[in-house]
């Protein structure tokens, strides 16, 4: 994470420093076009899609990181283990419901993300019949195969 705040200062930085030689060029040729300028604007342009990359570099490891608390947030909440006074009393409110192993939630959380990932990365509603066929090629990498109650086939077919 350290690594990645780094390399976003470093390109803001550079990014910076071409937009104050890009000024400084407009200001030496007296506002007209020149080989100058035209080279400050090149390295400006170069300097604003490398802090772009930079960032979404950022937010992809933010969402990542955000991912993983939630993932953990619900595994615990799931399995009862987030705090022994709050999780029994809802757990045992819905007598319906089965319990379902850390391992099989975690498993199907990753289906469910590689879905939404696939279907973010498609034209939008477009692509989403394509995608569903290629779920099911995304929940193996996911988890290790069908958990308990058969639920695999379903995850592959939605």
């Amino acid at each position: 994470m350290e690594a990645t705040v780094d390399d976003l200062s470093a390109a803001y930085d550079d990014f910076v420093a071409a937009a104050s030689a890009v000024l400084e060029a407009r200001a030496q040729s007296g506002g007209e076009k020149t080989a100058a300028t035209d080279a400050a604007l090149e390295a400006f342009k170069q300097r604003w899609e490398l802090f772009r990359v930079a960032c979404d570099h950022a937010e992809e490891l933010v969402e990542s990181i955000r991912q993983r608390i939630g993932s953990e947030c619900l595994v615990d909440e799931a399995t009862g283990s987030a705090s022994a006074g709050s999780a029994p009393a809802p757990l045992a409110a819905a007598p319906g419901i089965k319990p379902i192993s850390a391992v099989r939630l975690e498993q199907m959380s990753k289906a469910v993300r590689w879905l939404v990932i696939e279907l973010q990365h498609g034209a939008g509603g477009a692509s989403a019949p394509g995608t569903a066929g290629t779920g099911g090629a995304a929940t193996p990498n996911a988890g290790a195969g069908p958990g308990p109650g058969g639920q695999h086939p379903e995850e592959g077919g939605q």
